[in-house]
């Protein structure tokens, strides 16, 4: 069983249906029991940072993710939810995340020419390739929709990276603990070939 956290993200529902389609069991839950008893996690976001800690908060949730990450049960971020593991957003200054990894999040440059938010598809690299992209080609298109992104203190967790007016952290890997900045789930047969990829970490458990 996956338990999907469910604190009124936009994309819970998206993430959900991709995880059914696979085949896979998955619970929409902020259920701490069902959380820890769950055999994934899976952090979804779309939104403000801020906001978003809010509703952990409020909902008492962050501490349960804290623990899901110390338990060494692979727990997966997406989008915002890759931005909340972090320490601190320019979103929202002053406001702490979750903290279970180091780095904070930064806003896109609006001096490129570029439009902000970033939202279409980007191909990835693989700096350090991990178990979300096997049997992913390298230069894969993928679906962002963000205007932050993340400066991570440890770049050897960095999994893959894509340019859009910066060098974008698209997604890391560390211990038990995968995030992407884009959405697997919107990112057609290449995004639900990572999900079932994470599927796989999960059984094996």
């Amino acid at each position: 069983m996956i338990a999907i956290i469910d604190y009124d993200a936009g994309n819970i529902k998206s993430v959900e249906k991709a995880i059914k389609y696979i085949g896979e069991d998955v619970v929409l839950t902020r259920d701490r029991e069902k959380i820890l008893g769950a055999d994934g996690v899976i952090l979804p976001g779309v939104g403000a940072f801020g906001d978003a800690m809010e509703k952990l908060n409020s909902y008492g949730l962050s501490d349960v993710l804290r623990q899901v990450a110390e338990s060494k049960k692979p727990f997966l971020g997406i989008c915002l939810g890759q931005q909340l593991l972090f320490e601190e957003s320019e979103e929202s200054p002053g406001v702490k995340g979750l903290g279970i990894l180091k780095g904070r999040i930064v806003r896109l440059p609006s001096d490129k020419g570029l439009k902000i938010p970033h939202i279409g598809w980007n191909d990835l690299k693989y700096p350090h390739k991990g178990r979300l992209f096997e049997g992913v080609p390298e230069g894969s298109y993928v679906y962002f929709v963000h205007s932050y992104y993340l400066e991570v203190s440890d770049p050897s967790i960095v999994t893959a990276t894509s340019e859009y007016g910066a060098t974008i952290q698209a997604s890391v890997e560390c211990g038990n603990v995968f995030a992407t900045q884009f959405h697997p789930e919107k990112s057609s047969d290449i995004g639900l070939k990572m999900l079932r990829n994470f599927v796989s970490v999960v059984k094996a458990g």
